[in-house]
């Protein structure tokens, strides 16, 4: 039987039920009495074990057994729920998403789970599952290293030259800032004493730190394992390592082993497995069946390619309503407008189908939440309100680090320890919200924590020894203007960890995420009392809404999502503020941008004009007023990136190509602002 067609279904049903495994924990933490949540679990777990063993993911199937019979023991009532067990269940599911994770980018899904294979027999047998649970708090999980033939005979053959291999595992601290550099300073170290023969992750990974805080190394030596751990500790900003004997021996072994149990399965379920008959009367009688057949997977790659074609199709709409209002042709006009109709029906269905519930996003956060609360000895409640909202797949994928970040940062230094909670008379337990919805053209997501808030002193003395603003700029500048400096690039140094609560670290590279994504990031604060970091998202970044303007000859078009209004003014009512010309309006003080000198559009005319066209645009409570030669109106535009030979252009997000065929470039009125 040919598995390789069942692949991708396989990973996608796996990752869902991996999903679900984790929800219901979460849900059996806080109910460790519910059985009927064990249930939920148990299914889960049984129809991964049974997809896996007949996909032949021996690994994968194994653990799942494994975690399975300690969930059987629970639903049997012999053996009751706490935290060390759910620590170590934890554990387990994370091991299972990284095997699957594995199968999803090749590989065959192994990983060394010696250890926490070992601490479910414990708690199975009901023996000494504090001490098995204990026992492993300062190991780390080792043997993670996966080798090819050739790395195999440079191990057998160094050690028969008097070689000691050691897989070493690095653990760097948690602040660490340069993680690059820090691991480039131990591969130095190892260097001088051996050779690295493999690390996971992958060099290339470990470059561009593409990691969380932990990698191994597998290295050849003639040095003892107490040197080596000695003179990799020397390098700063190592919280721990752990230098253990690797034998090639042992490994081989294993592999062949594993090799063995794949083939006698692949052999057994030819005709049909009995686990997965197994797993199919375990979901008998459901009726959630009738809901799945009303859907399919589609490949999000199909999804782009019909986006693209879509986009070329708005782009010849366009062009054929310009030709019809060129020849004033009734017959032809009627048609155009039917097919507007038509094409607009069509891409709100386009849209619809690459929009994924922001969901996707939000359930990777109660795992982290409960393990960074315990790891730093904190009571936090995480809430979560407006998963459904839904959101462009490709904004999805994008925005997931951003918000890691920004909750890290409120559960790290934003909430604080039970014991400040209760000195300032607050409640011990913090409580951390994240929030997502719909308003207009947009998605807001609110992360809220009612924990130390920020310094406005704090942070503007700091802003002013780094050099970000002066003592001028800071005389009478807004609250919410303060908050946001922390999100400068000049703003992030080492001692803001200590003096700004270390709101700081890494929040520029946070803002320039999102507003790549066309969006922005407000900040708001009470000292004492919490933060909110508030971030816009557009719905999509594909199609968007224009005001189409002339500059000269050239067009221009400004996004209507960063539009409050449209005007003319006399230019007698031009007054001049700090050197720059600005107008009044509503009775607030707005600064001109004239166009034509940001985009040095030449001059073919020298005809003055008693009034000039205004577009007001707004960006959080900042406002400009472009000054343009006249509008066109209001179009729909495919964005089209300007490609690799034209980056940094001031100002400038895209082009799109108009009805008539000329292109016409796309302001950032975000970049105008600043």
């Amino acid at each position: 039987m040919e598995m390789t067609q069942y692949l991708e279904v396989f990973i996608e049903e796996s990752k869902e039920n991996l999903q679900n495994v984790n929800d219901q924990l979460l849900e059996l933490e806080k109910k460790p009495d519910d059985l009927a949540i064990v249930g939920e679990i148990f299914r889960s777990a049984h129809t991964l074990k049974g997809m896996s063993a007949t996909m032949g993911y021996q690994d994968l199937a194994n653990l799942t057994h494994k975690m399975e019979n300690v969930l059987d023991a629970v639903r049997n009532e012999k053996i009751r729920v706490n935290s060390e067990i759910l620590d170590v269940v934890f554990d387990a599911v994370e091991d299972l998403e990284a095997m699957v994770l594995d199968i999803a980018s090749g590989g065959e899904g192994k990983r060394d789970v010696e250890k926490v294979v070992q601490q479910l027999d414990a708690i199975e047998k009901g023996e000494a599952i504090e001490a098995a649970v204990a026992g492993g708090g300062d190991e780390i999980v080792t043997n993670a290293v996966e080798l090819d033939e050739f790395e195999i005979t440079v191990l057998e053959e160094s050690k028969e030259a008097g070689f000691s291999h050691y897989e070493i595992n690095v653990h760097l601290r948690e602040d660490c800032l340069l993680k690059a550099a820090r691991v480039y300073m131990v591969f130095e170290v190892l260097e001088q004493v051996g050779e690295v023969v493999k690390s996971v992750p992958t060099v290339d990974q470990l470059e561009n730190e593409d990691f969380e805080s932990s990698f191994t190394v597998l290295v050849v030596t003639k040095e003892s394992a107490e040197a080596v751990q000695a003179k990799v500790m020397k390098v700063s900003e190592i919280e721990k390592v752990l230098v253990q004997p690797f034998s090639v021996e042992l490994y081989t072994e294993q592999q062949r082993e594993s090799d063995m149990k794949v083939t006698e399965l692949k052999e057994g379920t030819k005709d049909g497995s009995p686990v997965e008959k197994e797993a199919s009367n375990e979901n008998s009688g459901k009726p959630k069946k009738n809901a799945a057949n009303k859907t399919i997977r589609v490949n999000i790659d199909r999804l782009d390619v019909l986006m693209n074609l879509f986009e070329e199709l708005v782009i010849d709409r366009g062009r054929l309503d310009q030709i019809s209002r060129d020849l004033d042709h009734g017959e032809l006009t009627e048609t155009v407008e039917r097919m507007t109709r038509v094409s607009g029906d069509l891409q709100n269905i386009i849209l619809t189908m690459r929009m994924v519930p922001i969901d996707q996003v939000f359930n990777r956060f109660p795992r982290m939440v409960r393990q960074l609360a315990r790891d730093l000895d904190k009571n936090i409640l995480l809430e979560i309100s407006g998963a459904d909202t839904e959101l462009d797949r490709t904004v999805i994928d994008e925005i997931g680090d951003p918000l890691v970040h920004l909750i890290r940062n409120a559960i790290d230094h934003g909430i604080e320890t039970p014991e400040k909670r209760s000195a300032k008379g607050k409640r011990e337990q913090g409580t951390l919200h994240l929030k997502a919805y719909h308003s207009g053209n947009h998605v807001f997501i609110e992360i809220t924590d009612d924990g130390a808030g920020i310094s406005r002193e704090k942070v503007l003395n700091k802003a002013i020894a780094n050099g970000v603003i002066t003592h001028e700029q800071a005389e009478g500048m807004p609250d919410q203007q303060v908050y946001e400096l922390i999100m400068a690039s000049g703003f992030s140094t080492a001692e803001v960890i200590s003096d700004v609560s270390g709101r700081g670290v890494g929040l520029d590279v946070v803002k320039n995420t999102i507003e790549s994504l066309g969006g922005s990031i407000t900040i708001d604060s009470k000292l004492d009392e919490g933060s909110i970091f508030s971030i816009q998202l557009p719905l999509t970044l594909s199609i968007i809404s224009v005001m189409l303007v002339e500059i000269q000859k050239e067009k221009y078009a400004v996004p209507l999502s960063s539009i409050i209004e449209t005007a003319i003014f006399k230019k007698k009512d031009i007054m001049h503020a700090h050197n720059k010309k600005v107008i009044d309006f509503r009775g607030k003080v707005v600064p001109l941008v004239f166009l034509k000198d940001i985009f040095d559009v030449p001059q073919d005319s020298v005809e003055e004009d008693d009034y000039f066209s205004v577009i007001i645009v707004r960006k959080g409570d900042k406002m400009a007023g472009l000054v343009v030669d006249s509008f066109i109106g209001q179009e729909e535009v495919v964005l089209k990136a300007l490609g690799s030979y034209l980056t940094n252009t001031f100002a400038i997000s895209g082009a799109t190509i108009l009805g008539d065929g000329q292109v016409a470039l796309i302001i950032d009125s975000n970049a105008l602002i600043k």
